[in-house]
């Protein structure tokens, strides 16, 4: 541990606490008749408006970790790290119809997870299974990075330590969340995030206006990163994109777009609003986040130009590009606003881990527990539940953080996008229809989970120290198919994601053509077509929530 930074550690403190306090009085906070059941704990009631739910997705989707991690690949990579900025615009419009149905189709039904609603779509608890189980496995390592965020302000503020001394303050930090979250569920997470939120473009736009201005402009910011990926040898660098890498960056920002809301975080955010309205407003004003995000990102060009460097991780010997950031506000700010900055990471670490940890709890609880367990576990029984897998879960993602390299808690991460997108014919195209059968869905799943874990096996790492799991984008040069390489000799790269999916929903098509012909059962489809398009005020909807 080296000498303390007080002054931003004071203040780093002191909002900590105020949103500590925050998450136990949110108990109270638009509460229900009791917190003992999964809508009021896992969903808040189901009755948030617009801007608790903008502040609230917002929270969940742009979390600690981007706002270090994207500024860092900036600092590292160049144009390829602004990869994110298009993947959070195109997103948007892609999912705007398939969320207003999936919140209509779960409020008539009661469904809390995208697993309970292909459990009702198509009659089968083993497909739910599935892709309960993938938005767990996902998701863990998602909650780990929120820790990496917030391990990099520590580690700037002075805790720069190994072992469990060295992890000490991380460990209190997530204590406390787990202690409020499991007394005050999601209205913890949902009352945090608007302070969160406030103080992240409070820090932003001070910084977009301050900085270019102490470092002589623009030009000089974008002349000093030129110089800098200029002098690199690595040709994946640099202010613009190059023909090796366009195709990977395409396919990277879509594949995360298709993959954002397929989360169940992101979902539980969708489903903890009262009505189709506010999500309407919500996916058209998110996009303000994307403008931020894309300031946010020009700041690894700005650490260029101060000449920041990351600090050293004493535990591996390695410089630690996530502390960038936090480096460059101490480097270039009072002490003051350093602490606010670094408040403003640390706690946007703690909204999304939240939210994550709820969402794998539910999918636990209701797709798994009652499912497999508990065939007739009551409501106050399913929030108990709820709440210890909650814990289970943080304390999971505090295992990686304190016995796992963690950069392998990212290469993880990059494994669960691809994951998850193997649940999009099962769950997105599921909502508009029911032609791919309920075999052709598990099949898909199996085939594209089993190539696409195949190809990031056989993926290295790019400084070589890692032979397996290195990154998510795959050389076309090494695609094979049955020993055939379509496109030997090509230096392309590509989103392993959407090379799984394509064959994900290949198979699906073949075996579905052939179960069809066969006439094999397909399960049953608890829905009707009007489920779809109920809103806030529909008698089903009002039936379910007394219920």
């Amino acid at each position: 541990m080296t000498d303390l930074h007080w002054t931003e550690l004071i203040v780093f403190a002191l909002l900590f606490g105020v949103v500590t306090v925050m998450g136990f009085v949110a108990a109270k906070w638009k509460a229900g008749d009791t917190l003992e059941h999964l809508d009021e704990w896992g969903l808040g009631g189901r009755k948030f408006g617009s801007w608790i739910t903008w502040f609230l997705i917002g929270g969940d989707l742009y979390t600690a970790y981007t706002f270090v991690a994207v500024p860092a690949l900036m600092f590292s990579a160049g144009a390829a790290g602004f990869f994110a900025l298009p993947y959070t615009v195109i997103v948007y419009p892609i999912v705007f119809m398939p969320l207003l149905r999936m919140w209509s189709v779960s409020r008539v039904h009661g469904y809390v997870t995208p697993a309970d609603f292909v459990r009702g779509r198509y009659g089968s608890s083993w497909l739910a299974l599935l892709v309960a189980i993938t938005g767990i496995v996902a998701t863990m390592p998602y909650i780990a990075l929120q820790l990496v965020g917030l391990e990099a302000v520590l580690r700037t503020l002075g805790f720069n330590g190994s072992g469990i001394v060295g992890h000490l303050p991380l460990l209190i930090a997530f204590v406390i969340l787990a202690v409020y979250t499991y007394q005050s569920g999601l209205r913890a997470p949902a009352l945090i995030a608007f302070v969160k939120d406030i103080l992240i473009y409070v820090v932003i736009i001070v910084a977009v206006i301050y900085l270019p201005i102490k470092l002589g402009g623009w030009s000089e910011i974008f002349g000093a990163a030129d110089a800098k990926f200029k002098a690199t040898p690595a040709a994946g660098d640099g202010l613009l994109l190059n023909g090796n890498n366009q195709l990977q960056y395409a396919t990277l920002a879509l594949g995360s777009a298709l993959a954002l809301f397929l989360y169940p975080h992101s979902i539980t955010g969708v489903l903890a609003s009262r009505g189709r309205t506010v999500i309407k407003r919500n996916m058209s004003a998110l996009p303000a986040y994307s403008l931020l995000l894309g300031l946010l990102a020009l700041l690894g060009f700005m650490a260029i130009a101060a000449g920041t460097k990351p600090l050293v991780n004493q535990a591996t010997g390695n410089p630690d590009t996530n502390t960038i950031v936090p480096n460059l506000f101490e480097q270039m700010f009072p002490s003051w606003f350093a602490g606010i900055a670094f408040a403003a990471i640390g706690i946007g670490a703690l909204v999304p881990a939240a939210i994550m940890s709820i969402a794998a709890a539910n999918l636990w609880t209701r797709n798994v527990y009652k499912e497999f367990i508990h065939k007739d576990a009551t409501s106050a029984q399913e929030a108990k539940q709820a709440k210890l897998a909650s814990l289970v879960v943080k304390f999971g993602a505090v295992a990686f953080i304190l016995f796992i390299d963690p950069q392998f808690s990212i290469d993880l991460q990059l494994i669960g996008g691809v994951m998850i997108l193997q649940t999009l014919p099962a769950v997105a195209i599921a909502l508009y229809t029911r032609w791919f059968h309920l075999h052709g869905l598990i099949a898909g799943w199996f085939a594209g989970m089993a190539w696409g874990l195949s190809m990031l096996y056989n993926i290295p790492s790019a400084d070589g120290r890692r032979a397996h799991f290195g990154a998510s984008a795959l050389k076309l040069n090494d695609l094979s198919v049955f020993g055939w390489h379509p496109f030997a000799g090509s230096a392309l790269q590509i989103y392993v994601g959407i090379l799984a999916l394509a064959l994900n929903l290949l198979v699906a098509v073949v075996v579905t053509i052939v179960a069809r012909r066969l006439r094999t059962f397909n399960g049953t489809d608890e829905t009707n077509p009007g489920d779809y398009h109920v809103d806030e005020g529909d008698k089903r909807v009002k039936k379910v929530a007394a219920h």
